[in-house]
């Protein structure tokens, strides 16, 4: 393994449980009946663990587009062709993709990152950390290199240190690529033994005939390349995509600087499970934005042990329900800074005395 990747990977400790305790405490005094607040107040708890401070403030959030292509688009797995990787690059850019919409709702920052879109695309608001122009045909040998899968895991690191530097201290996972969602099953099937069957989902919709197809191409990748379960590096080399592999570089960055990494949806969901596999504390700074309408994230969840926040039958990508996710956590936050306690409210605590 990369010298560089190793010291990312050992850097990354466990959360503070001494903040996480503070907050539950802070949570039990305030106004209301303990745990009436049900999740946000969990949600809460999580995020002092993980920032260290019991009353976090997140005044500046980034979600990070990772945007690649994928040789496997040469199978037929997508209902768009692979140039739509491109001209939706240039439409998030622009400001006119979901994910920009949603962001600014949400005061979100949208950094859009190349690793691997198959052209040269020249934009002033575009961070180039190209690997290759795209990946190979999984389905007839590895996606890239052992050395390429690294260098798109660094990228992603490397992108959150920048980011935190410019005052981000919290990161949401966003994607771009005609291809990724079979990229996607095939590293989530590599890395839990689930069958693609039960994971390959029609993606950016494609029919019966055009989702059986995807399922064979994937069976075809897995057997080709006999990636090694016990291995991420492996299974990002022989079956990811460079852009799941730069997410799970976001999310080892985040974790290295003590930032919650807010998950999307399915592709992001096998970062995760990369991620998890190259560092198993990495799964601690994790939080689950919603439960994607894509075949196999619900089991990508299972695996993670992660309970979404929303329920919204979305299955786009490019980090929108992790954008829409935001609100809460800003709830979340807010309820633990704004919220009067039992003594300064001069309210009765339930037992009987007014705590004033």
């Amino acid at each position: 393994m990369n010298d560089k990747l190793r010291q990312l990977i050992d850097s990354i400790a466990q959360p503070d449980g001494v903040e996480a305790s503070a907050a539950s405490a802070h949570l039990d005094q305030l106004t209301k009946p303990p745990g009436s607040l049900g999740k946000l107040e969990s949600l809460a708890i999580q995020l002092a663990g993980i920032t260290g401070v019991d009353k976090p403030e997140f005044d500046r959030k980034t979600v990070m587009v990772m945007a690649a292509d994928h040789g496997v688009c040469e199978e037929g797995v997508s209902a768009f062709p692979a140039e739509v990787t491109q001209q939706m690059l240039y439409n998030m850019l622009s400001g006119g993709a979901a994910i920009n919409v949603l962001a600014r709702h949400a005061g979100a920052d949208v950094q859009v990152i190349d690793v691997g879109v198959n052209a040269d695309v020249a934009h002033p608001d575009l961070v180039n950390r190209k690997v290759r122009m795209g990946t190979s045909n999984m389905a007839k040998g590895p996606a890239m290199l052992r050395t390429e899968a690294e260098q798109a895991v660094l990228a992603g690191a490397e992108a959150v240190a920048e980011a935190v530097k410019g005052g981000t201290r919290l990161f949401v996972t966003g994607e771009l690529g005609i291809g990724n969602t079979t990229a996607s099953a095939a590293v989530v099937c590599a890395l839990t033994g689930l069958e693609p069957e039960v994971i390959v989902g029609r993606g950016t919709g494609v029919d019966v005939a055009g989702l059986t197809r995807k399922i064979a191409v994937v069976c075809r990748a897995l057997d080709v390349n006999q990636p090694d379960a016990n291995d991420a590096l492996d299974v990002l080399t022989k079956v990811g995509g460079l852009e799941i592999a730069a997410l799970a570089g976001v999310i080892l960055g985040a974790a290295a600087h003590r930032c919650p990494v807010v998950l999307d949806g399915f592709i992001s969901g096998a970062a995760a499970l990369a991620a998890r596999a190259l560092a198993p504390a990495s799964a601690a700074y994790m939080l689950a934005s919603h439960a994607s309408d894509e075949r196999g994230h619900a089991a990508v969840l299972r695996q993670l042990k992660l309970e979404p926040m929303l329920h919204l039958d979305m299955r786009l990508g490019e980090g929108t329900g992790g954008a829409l996710s935001l609100h809460l956590i800003d709830a979340a936050c807010r309820i633990m800074r704004e919220m009067a306690t039992f003594v300064d409210a001069g309210v009765s605590d339930g037992q009987g005395a007014a705590q004033r």
